[in-house]
């Protein structure tokens, strides 16, 4: 999937997710299904992700490179990169989230504020994606804490996927509520 596609593919997954947040009514914003994340923890911790990998991108590759190495391999595809992470979410079942991507409470005055800052950071994030080559993108690398070192194209495969995989969630945990 080249850069535009992935693009794309980051702003249908997330608009998929604000407008499944947004949809919502207030209750089932803040309710909280069981030992689950509410609607809005969801939403949080989404918005401390794609933050993150924005920041990412803002840094100069040469500062990637110092402090990740270089990629070794081909990247990943869409399919390949879901794949293993949903194999390691298996075999992982007592993985603890690094804080920086646990969710805090989210109120629900802080809704609309969230679901803008989310749509905001999506727009940052594809618009640095559009300042970075192809060949960059399996070139460099980030670590994730799940996945271990991933390609920029790989972090993008995940980031799109993330979003769609938490819309699920907050369907199921609402539904089986």
């Amino acid at each position: 999937m080249d850069k535009q596609a992935i693009s794309q593919l980051l702003i249908l997954n997330h608009k998929a997710l604000i407008s499944e947040i947004d949809e919502l009514s207030d209750e089932d914003f803040v309710r909280k299904p069981g030992a689950k994340w509410t609607a809005g923890q969801q939403l949080e911790h989404i918005i401390k992700s794609v933050k993150r990998t924005d920041m990412a991108y803002g840094l100069p590759l040469f500062v990637l490179k110092m402090k990740f190495g270089l990629s070794n391999r081909p990247s990943r595809s869409y399919d390949e990169l879901v794949k293993k992470y949903l194999m390691r979410l298996e075999k992982n079942k007592d993985y603890t989230m690094p804080k920086a991507f646990a969710p805090d409470e989210v109120p629900l005055k802080r809704k609309q504020k969230s679901l803008d800052k989310l749509q905001k950071l999506i727009k940052k994030l594809t618009g640095r994606v559009a300042r970075i080559s192809e060949e960059e993108l399996d070139t460099y690398i980030l670590p994730h804490p799940v996945l271990g070192k991933l390609t920029l194209r790989e972090m993008l495969y995940f980031t799109a996927y993330h979003a769609s995989h938490h819309e699920r969630q907050v369907h199921e945990n609402l539904k089986n509520y």
